[in-house]
């Protein structure tokens, strides 16, 4: 048993052989569901290595328990105790290579349209020598010349890059929004128990969504009219912008042709900008007033008048939230009916909607080949008649996702010594960049529902 599956790891990894799991017990995979999940895995390991270099913590830690570290990281020219190795320079010149990686790949693929040539052979197998590549692209970085001058034109191009992905990302969230409703909506006909499930779903995303303002209210903003202005104007605008687009989404001009639309949308939306505007309140730098003679932070998450351990957390939490969002951005944004979200334009997939629970990556009643394999977990080939997604435009998601990593990690425009312990901490970048992220999402959802009525030709059946 152990044989063939070393065999077929070893065809995974220097061949053009699907990836699969050793263990039998394992549910069976799709094989563009494996590619994508070996892509992820090699992203989501470039991205931990550079939260790891903008960790002081770590790199103390490593000083401490590796033998020779001093020596070690002068044999390697990495200056004293590895210093060309940490810091947001060392993030840039990673994320550059990951980046090259994936852009290439994006230039490699194009106008692929099935999965038996030579180059869909090397975008889904070969992932041993893809390694190797995306390793030297990485360690390339750090023998660039003219130092300073890549570090300024990458930011520049970091930034770009990374307002494209964000804008993606929002607008995926509005597609699963409107996909979640519609899959749910669709099993009301057949079970009541799917209108339940909505309506609970809705009451608990608007619940959450009210007392995120009531939460913002009271440690956010402070009785002082000069103390936070710019909290109390923006939690104002925020939450009516919300009970606006809720109201919309209802209204009969929409639901004439929407008939779909319902609450769930604007629950879903109106949490997500709620969590964008305490995102935008935490990232903005602490304000102090004088109170009493004494200056005192104001306008403040009690985590931040805590512990360290407490700020630990509050990290750490901030950190997966990346790591889920980009993932979530660069697996579902290649889909054929979010590709179509892209374009705000009617999927052309026909209306077979089956609802489900778990909705987020397709239905699994389609007849695909099986490869039953006896020693391990059965691969499910659903390219055999062509490609289901861009590869191309797969690729260069992620080339995007990580110039979006690159930049968050460093605190976008404040990366003097910055630090992963401090992702959470104060800038005006931040906080202007996640308002305008709220006000962007809303639009986009504003402009799904009157989309049919301003272009009503694009949107026919």
């Amino acid at each position: 048993m152990c044989t063939p599956c070393c065999v077929s790891q070893l065809a995974c990894c220097c061949g053009s052989a699907a990836c699969s799991c050793c263990c039998n017990c394992c549910p069976k995979i799709k094989q563009s569901t494996g590619t994508r999940v070996m892509y992820a895995l090699y992203f989501l390991l470039v991205t931990i290595t550079c939260v790891v270099m903008m960790s002081p913590t770590v790199e103390q830690v490593m000083r401490d328990h590796i033998p020779f570290y001093s020596q070690l990281c002068e044999k390697m020219n990495a200056g004293e105790n590895c210093k060309t190795l940490v810091g947001y320079s060392a993030v840039y010149k990673v994320c550059f290579g990951m980046a090259i990686f994936f852009l290439l790949s994006a230039l490699f693929t194009i106008r692929v349209n099935n999965s038996t040539g030579c180059r869909a052979a090397v975008h889904n197998g070969f992932w041993l020598l893809k390694f190797i590549l995306l390793v030297a692209c990485c360690a390339g970085g750090f023998f660039l010349p003219k130092e300073e001058t890549f570090l300024e034109v990458w930011r520049y191009i970091g930034a770009i890059g990374g307002f494209l992905f964000l804008l993606i990302q929002l607008m995926l969230l509005v597609e699963f929004a409107h996909r979640w409703n519609t899959n749910w909506s669709s099993g009301v006909k057949y079970n009541r128990l799917w209108y339940g499930a909505l309506a609970l779903v809705t009451l608990v995303l608007f619940s959450i969504a009210v007392g995120a303002v009531v939460f913002m209210g009271l440690f956010y903003t402070h009785p002082n009219p000069e103390a936070c202005v710019l909290n109390k104007i923006f939690l104002g605008i925020n939450g009516s912008l919300c009970l606006i687009i809720s109201l919309l989404a209802i209204s009969p001009c929409i639901q004439k042709l929407q008939p779909t639309s319902g609450l769930l949308q604007p629950g879903v939306i109106s949490v997500y900008v709620m969590y964008l505007t305490f995102s935008a309140f935490s990232s903005k730098p602490k304000e102090t007033l004088n109170i009493d003679g004494v200056n005192t932070t104001v306008c403040v998450f009690p985590f931040n008048a805590g512990t360290e351990s407490d700020k630990k957390i509050v990290t750490a939490v901030g950190t997966a939230l990346l790591f889920g969002c980009v993932l979530y951005s660069c697996l579902t944004s290649t889909t054929r009916r979010s590709s179509a979200a892209l374009r705000v334009c009617r999927n052309s997939e026909p209306e077979t909607e089956r609802a489900r629970c778990c909705f987020c990556f397709g239905d699994d009643t389609d007849d695909y080949d099986e490869e039953k394999t006896g020693t391990g977990q059965n691969v499910v080939y659903d390219e055999r008649e062509g490609t289901i997604y861009s590869y191309a435009y797969f690729h260069f998601v992620f080339f995007l996702g990580s110039l979006y990593v690159m930049m968050t990690v460093t605190n976008w425009f404040h990366f003097d010594d910055h630090k992963i312990e401090k992702l959470l901490d104060g800038s005006w970048s931040v906080y202007w960049i996640k308002m305008a992220s709220c006000w962007v999402c809303l639009i986009l959802y504003t402009w799904t529902l009157v989309a049919p009525m301003v272009c009503p030709k694009r949107f026919e059946a």
